[in-house]
């Protein structure tokens, strides 16, 4: 059996002490594939967001709230597994200038100067050695093209790409698509059996594949 990394949902950024940036992520994905890995037989670590789901009682679960917090929790559990799978939507942001107070209105524009967080994924894919990774892109134009591109660029296996309409739903839609620009397989229905149909393409290709 496997010892799998899962990311899920969001991550915040602050702006001020009660302020932040985010992303609308559920979890529901995330926790839906540690349920059909963990229901599998494999050993699961959930690093998650601050989510409203439950994952399953057999997954090791490690709350973060920052994008920089779930970086480093990838980062002590990810050489001690054989794949990572990465459903997170980590806010891709975050301000160069943390208020140590509440913003108080002004009657003016608030200016923002923001800077890019990590890319956890490509970090993480950089220091990878015998492991597979399969990334999730959400994508809104060109969707099949970005997706690949992500896909080579942070040196995945598999890229499930989405649509902004999974966000928060009960169901989904995806594409599994290869190194080599094929698509493996497209998904629709509820997050669960969707899930399932994911994880049975990485078990039969990079699990049972990689002898894991």
């Amino acid at each position: 059996m496997a010892r799998i990394l899962i990311t899920s949902g969001p991550t915040r950024q602050y702006l001020d002490p009660v302020r932040y940036l985010t992303n609308a992520s559920s979890g529901r994905m995330g926790r839906a594939l540690a349920c059909s890995a963990t229901g599998a037989g494999h050993e699961v670590i959930v690093v998650s967001g601050p989510v409203e789901v439950e994952y399953p009682a057999a997954a090791e679960i490690v709350p973060v709230e920052s994008t920089e917090e779930m970086l480093a929790a990838c980062r002590k559990v990810f050489p001690r597994c054989d794949g990572f799978i990465a459903v997170a939507a980590p806010c891709d942001f975050r301000p160069v200038a943390v208020s140590p107070h509440k913003i108080s209105k002004t009657g003016r524009p608030l200016l923002l100067e923001l800077a890019e967080t990590p890319d956890i994924v490509a970090t993480l894919a950089a220091s990878k050695i015998n492991q597979w990774i399969v990334a999730f892109a959400l994508e809104t134009d060109n969707r099949r093209a970005r997706a690949l591109e992500k896909l080579h660029r942070k040196r995945c296996d598999l890229i499930v790409l989405n649509g902004p309409e999974a966000i928060r739903g009960q169901q989904a839609e995806v594409e599994v698509i290869d190194a080599a620009g094929s698509v493996l397989a497209a998904l629709a229905g509820a997050k669960e059996q969707v899930a399932e149909g994911v994880f049975g393409i990485i078990e039969r290709r990079l699990i049972r594949g990689s002898g894991g």
